[in-house]
């Protein structure tokens, strides 16, 4: 496949080099976006269609 081992050795340095900027790409793009905090007691989602009965 590969004509000696320097060109095995470019090949994988290109490779890895490639998947660390798209790591990289993919983090940035993580802290760009807003994170979602979580919630406190006071400000809880309450859960959809719970009643007394079910409580019990």
């Amino acid at each position: 496949m590969f004509g000696n081992d320097a060109d095995f050795l470019l090949s994988l340095h290109r490779s890895h080099a490639a998947e660390l900027r798209a790591d990289a790409e993919a983090d940035r793009l993580a802290r760009s976006l807003p994170r979602r905090h979580a919630r406190g007691w006071l400000s809880r989602r309450q859960r959809p269609g719970r009643t007394d009965a079910a409580r019990r």
